[in-house]
């Protein structure tokens, strides 16, 4: 797509080349399991990462067909009801095709000539409508994805093109708080002829500004029905309606008709693209080198404690390492009671978190029931229809997210607890274990994985809990609760039904809550079963790594009878490559961050 693609590929192929160069290192040390680890978490997914564009957008603003004029031509349906349009995620491919990804079954492939009348009959059967206004049933369809050989996807961009609604503020709970926080970057789409609606900037304030405010692009769409002498006023008004939400708003007008008939100097399209690509490759690509290069050299450092224990077993004859070996097992066997004790103390540590989340939940029910009389009474029919559902969801939202902190707080604190217990764990089981031998045993650190970013301690320990598991746990709980409260009392109250009002409110409030409280608990038991795995693990890291170097010693010695001195220069070998590999991987960091030229352009 351009020179800052070019140059993040480069980079890209770098670093990758580097941990592999990690990845072969730890295998001729004899760390085997490292090895494998390095290889699958971190070369093969560098080589595999994508980046995610959310395009966001009201209903009838032009977004799928700015989302074509981006690929080169109509490539998606428009046209398609809020009611009945899916998540489209679009990926690259030599030839048009589509598949349908269900929530449960396997996915499968449809015709892309009838992509627009699947989708719209594949949602129909998704569930009635109830009496209250929401669906019965949860979506059958998850997403489609789409292939499509477009060159803006060339770079292994996925473009996510989100179902148009009526009010953003009814907008669909996964894509609100959980595709948007996950997003690389989030196009936002306003119309030209009607900019900035008082729901889109509801949406702004209140949703998105806050997960996503450095992520930003806004794109005026259908910017050909300005004329000539208003544009620059049109534009103005945006910026300066915009600047009172968000510093330095990023705005892009664009015409996607003008864009599809081929006039792509008069659409605006390329200057986006431009800005785009650097914003991608520049700003988010390199956060994505940063994070592998990091985890690499952490991998170097657990590298440089294998080393230490092949050289001391060079010192050793085949049957001092098989003894070696031998007391490691027997040690680590032993450990098992303690493993067992930990495993019970997350047990009971987790209980207590969802016992007094329940507590919490049916609290907050009683204080906003309490509350809704006084809400009620004081409001117009016209008020409680406009505000009502607005107001439950965000009061909701608001709750969910401060419990949602509470919970991952105390999480952390039983991660922190479980983490530093093993650490002395470790350190007891390798003095244990270098008791007769001519040095002591240099325990190397008892660390989280810190390869698998996922919903498990990994992520927690490694990066924070702070947004990263607020974000998905709210995404998991709202995905449930706020089509509930959004469309309970839609255009559901008439003048002379307050009393109807405030029991619809309250039936939606404690349904609402009833979809919440089991999502926290799934939530809370699916971490500490994640803690208590990496307890069986961490409890044999210390043993496991020393095993694996261990033996290929043995091997070694067993295979090619070298004497002391040739095994020890050996090692020597070994760390010196050791210190060039990381001397690379930190120059490779070092310069990632070297001013590079900005492509594009920031806003007109």
């Amino acid at each position: 797509m351009s020179n800052a693609f070019d140059r993040f590929n480069s980079r890209r192929d770098e670093v990758a080349r580097a941990l592999d160069g990690l990845q072969k290192h730890a295998g001729a040390v004899g760390a085997t399991s490292l090895s494998s680890r390095i290889a699958r978490e971190l070369v093969d997914k560098l080589r595999a990462d994508r980046f995610h564009l959310v395009v966001v957008g009201e209903f009838n603003h032009g977004k799928t067909s700015f989302v074509n004029a981006l690929l080169g031509r109509d490539a998606l349906p428009t046209g398609v009801t809020p009611t009945t349009a899916v998540i489209h995620h679009v990926v690259y491919s030599d030839e048009p095709t589509a598949k349908v990804v269900y929530n449960q079954g396997e996915p499968e492939d449809v015709p892309f000539a009838k992509l627009k009348d699947y989708v719209a009959q594949g949602e129909a059967v998704k569930g009635e409508a109830s009496e209250m206004g929401h669906s019965s049933k949860e979506p059958r369809i998850h997403h489609v994805e789409v292939g499509y050989p477009a060159k803006v996807l060339e770079e292994r961009i996925v473009l996510v093109d989100t179902p148009g609604v009526n009010d953003l503020n009814l907008q669909r709970a996964d894509i609100t708080y959980k595709y948007i926080p996950q997003s690389d970057a989030v196009l936002f789409v306003i119309d030209a002829g009607q900019p900035l609606k008082e729901s889109e900037r509801l949406f702004l304030k209140d949703k998105l500004l806050g997960q996503s405010r450095d992520k930003i692009i806004f794109v005026v769409a259908k910017a050909d029905i300005w004329a000539p002498s208003e544009r620059e006023e049109a534009l103005r008004y945006v910026r300066g309606e915009l600047s009172k939400l968000i510093e330095g708003p990023v705005i892009f007008p664009v015409s996607a008709q003008k864009a599809l008939a081929g006039d792509r100097a008069g659409s605006g399209m390329d200057e986006l693209v431009a800005h785009l690509t650097a914003f991608l490759a520049e700003e988010r690509g390199r956060i994505m080198l940063n994070n592998a290069l990091g985890e690499g050299l952490e991998a170097a450092r657990t590298l440089g404690h294998s080393i230490d224990a092949r050289r001391r077993a060079a010192a050793m004859s085949v049957d001092e390492i098989d003894r070696r070996i031998a007391r490691i097992e027997v040690d680590m066997e032993g450990q098992q009671k303690t493993v067992e004790e930990r495993k019970a103390a997350i047990r009971e540590e987790a209980a207590a978190i969802r016992a007094w989340v329940r507590r919490d939940i049916d609290r907050f029910c009683d204080d906003v029931i309490r509350q809704l009389p006084g809400i009620v009474e004081n409001a117009t029919a016209d008020e409680l229809r406009t505000h009502m559902p607005g107001f439950l969801e965000s009061t909701f939202v608001e709750w969910a997210g401060r419990e949602a902190e509470e919970v991952a707080r105390a999480l952390e604190e039983l991660a922190e607890k479980t983490v530093t217990l093993m650490r002395e764990n470790a350190h007891e089981s390798a003095k244990r274990l270098g008791e007769g031998a001519s040095r002591d045993v240099s325990p190397p650190d008892i660390r989280v994985d810190t390869f698998g970013y996922d919903l498990g301690v990994a992520a927690l320990i490694s990066v924070g809990i702070g947004m990263f598991y607020t974000n998905i746990v709210l995404g998991a709980l709202m995905t449930g609760a706020a089509p509930v409260l959004a469309y309970y009392l839609k255009g559901r109250v008439e003048a002379q039904t307050k009393q109807k009002a405030q029991e619809q409110a309250t039936v939606a409030l404690r349904e609402a809550a009833a979809k919440v409280g089991p999502k926290l608990d799934e939530m809370i038991t699916q971490f500490s079963e994640h803690l208590e795995a990496w307890v069986v693990q961490a409890g044999k890291e210390v043993h496991r790594e020393m095993i694996d170097v261990l033996r290929a010693a043995k091997e070694q010695k067993a295979a090619e009878a070298p004497g002391h001195e040739a095994l020890a220069a050996e090692c020597e070998d070994l760390a010196e490559d050791l210190a060039g590999l990381v001397k690379e991987l930190e120059g490779l960091r070092t310069g990632l961050w070297e001013a590079l030229p900005v492509g594009g352009a920031t806003s007109e």
